[in-house]
């Protein structure tokens, strides 16, 4: 599947250590960053090149990396507030998202 965004521009999404990367004609341009406890993938930090802005690129990135983390058998917390507006409006991960909870936050609170 061929990943484009609003212009119709070839889309590549990659994966590194804790987080996603959103790339276009072969620059990086964006990311969605996350950090992994108990079966949990918990989705903190997503921004993208401001000269890139419009593009519906955080949308593509964050759509692929909610999917990857299905496939991965691991559960989506929704911290960012990019991520947060993506599941409320889009429910395919409604059965794979737990809510965030003072738990969740102050584990996450260390490591940002």
């Amino acid at each position: 599947m061929t990943l484009t965004d609003k212009t119709g521009a070839p889309v590549t999404i990659g994966k590194e250590q804790g987080q996603f990367t959103v790339g276009v004609e072969g620059k990086s341009v964006g990311l969605t960053a996350f950090a992994e406890r108990d079966g949990q993938r918990v989705f903190y930090h997503t921004e993208v090149d401001d000269a890139f802005g419009g593009r519906g690129l955080a949308t593509v990135l964050i759509a692929q990396a909610l999917s990857t983390t299905r496939a991965d058998g691991l559960r989506i917390v929704a911290v960012c507030p990019m991520v947060v507006h993506y599941v409320n409006s889009h429910h395919d991960f409604d059965d794979i998202v737990d809510p965030v909870t003072p738990e969740v936050l102050q584990w996450l609170s260390p490591g940002v």
